[in-house]
């Protein structure tokens, strides 16, 4: 990766943070095996087909037999119109015709458009047929009527159901790395969602190169926990599957999955939901998606490899990640992944001298092929890259942070969650994290509930509100303090295992009016 600079703003600094600028912004320089991400798999099945590529419920299927299905779904997909360039919708429950459905389409050249049909709501489908511009739709028999109309619906377990033969040892259409491997539909301003083309360079990138590919080894089981629709579902099942490990997809329980797993890939509140006690086989846990506490980190660090990690689905899963220690002076989210940069810039988009706080902006292979039907909002956050040069782009995470001295970014929290409260500014993580040292609270989460108040929410039911105040009230300025800390047994999540703060903020305003009428 050229390490040419070209912005003018670099010039404002001292040599030192000239230097250190490009030491600590650009990962590794690293060669990527396979340029395709489904083919990664198709090595692992061609060396090893009698090996257990996914169990659930009790039933498995082999690689050799998973590549075979695959096949004839790809095939079936291509006798329907599919072709490379192409979005075909996987709206589907956990299952093996899940993990069928998306390894087809990939080999038919197309980008995989996953949904939970069970709980995402049909308008949202609808919505997100309309933007992919899906026209086929892989789902399984009994939600043909969760499925909207207008697009060709394939039931991946019926299709699988017929005996195979000979004709589906193979199927094989030319892809371009740069061609989409899946889309991910995220939270959007306007309250649709919006739709993110990851190509197969980006996912290779992260999944083929150390640390992202979590040293899974053939045979290690890893975990299939999360939501198909969200990004780090993908880290879990593909990662899985180009390097040869058993997929154990869930049922009802996430801890008795993670027990058997030799790799937990999950967001901090799903993780602080299992005991690690309970999870002598565990090696190696990856979080990502939203603040860890210090604490979580620290208590599976002592059984097993852990990272914490950061990136917006736009920069493909994760772009930094530290294997932290428990004895590490502070918990970061480590450095640029192979092939990546990171920059800490200020409001005018030059770059912050070490220790200064800045917004994050991330560039090289992780940087997505960006919004669908979205020209605005590509505007605003994939701009050319100054730093690389060469027509690159980089991304503007809005997530805030800045460099250590030895070279690791700390993440001070999201450029939205600083929220000004009685004309002062507050980073609401800074604190959630004071609260989340308190003795006992396992997570915590803060949130502005009008210009003069805040509001947190702690768990589990037996942490003490009072004792929280009073830590926040000694670590914090005083505008910092809650007007009230609330502690639940557990707090609620979002269908994708991340805190649901708007139910959060419903619930703070139902007490608010009940103390209002009490009084």
């Amino acid at each position: 990766m050229s390490q040419q600079l070209l912005d003018p703003g670099l010039d404002e600094l001292s040599e030192l943070d000239r230097y250190l600028f490009r030491q600590f912004g650009w990962g590794p320089s690293v060669a990527v095996p396979h340029e395709c991400i489904h083919h990664a798999f198709e090595r692992q099945a061609a060396l090893r087909p009698d090996a257990i590529a996914v169990e659930h419920l009790g039933s498995t299927i082999t690689y050799g037999e998973l590549d075979r299905q695959a096949n004839r779904l790809a095939a079936h997909l291509a006798g329907h119109g599919v072709v490379p360039g192409d979005n075909v919708g996987l709206f589907v429950r956990r299952s093996i015709p899940m993990v069928v459905g998306l390894l087809s389409a990939l080999k038919a050249g197309a980008a995989y458009v996953p949904q939970d049909v069970h709980v995402a709501p049909l308008t949202q489908l609808r919505h997100i047929v309309d933007t992919a511009s899906i026209r086929v739709i892989l789902t399984t028999s009994g939600f043909e009527d969760r499925v909207p109309d207008g697009a060709v619906r394939i039931a991946v377990d019926e299709v699988m159901s017929a005996p195979l033969d000979g004709r589906h040892d193979t199927f094989r259409v030319p892809v371009a790395p740069d061609s989409g491997c899946y889309v991910l539909f995220t939270s959007g301003t306007t309250g649709r969602p919006n739709g993110v083309v990851v190509t197969h360079r980006n996912v290779c990138n992260i999944l083929l190169t150390e640390p992202g590919d979590l040293g899974i080894r053939p045979g290690w089981r890893v975990g299939q926990i999360l939501n198909i629709a969200f990004d780090m579902a993908a880290w879990e099942i593909l990662g899985c599957l180009a390097h040869g490990g058993t997929l154990q997809v869930r049922g009802r329980s996430i801890a008795e999955t993670v027990w058997r797993s030799d790799v937990v890939i999950a967001t901090p509140t799903v993780l602080s939901g299992v005991d690690p006690e309970r999870c002598q086989r565990v090696k190696v846990v990856a979080v990502a998606g939203e603040p860890c506490p210090r604490a979580l980190a620290d208590r599976w660090t002592r059984l097993c490899t852990f990272y914490n990690s950061c990136g917006p689905t736009e920069t493909t899963i994760v772009n930094t990640m530290q294997r932290h220690h428990p004895d590490a002076l502070r918990l970061t989210i480590g450095r640029p992944t192979p092939n990546n940069t990171v920059y800490v810039l200020d409001e005018h988009r030059r770059p912050c001298p070490v220790g200064e706080t800045g917004e994050m902006w991330a560039g090289g292979d992780c940087v997505s092929a960006g919004y669908l039907r979205n020209d605005e909002l590509n505007a605003q956050r994939y701009v050319p890259d100054p730093f690389l040069g060469g027509g690159r782009l980089m991304f503007r995470t809005r997530d805030l942070g800045r460099w250590t001295p030895d070279g690791e970014l700390e993440h001070l929290g999201r450029t939205d969650d600083q929220v000004k409260v009685r004309g002062f500014r507050v980073e609401l993580d800074s604190v959630s994290a004071v609260l989340e040292a308190v003795p006992g609270c396992r997570r915590a989460v803060t949130l502005k509930l009008d210009d003069r108040n805040l509001v947190s929410f702690v768990s589990p039911l037996g942490v003490d509100p009072t004792v929280a105040l009073e830590a926040v009230a000694a670590a914090l300025p005083y505008y910092c303090t809650p007007s009230a800390v609330h502690a639940l047994a557990v707090l609620p999540q979002t269908s994708r295992g991340k805190i649901d703060k708007a139910a959060l903020l419903r619930l703070a305003a139902e007490r608010v009016a009940l103390d209002e009428v009490a009084s």
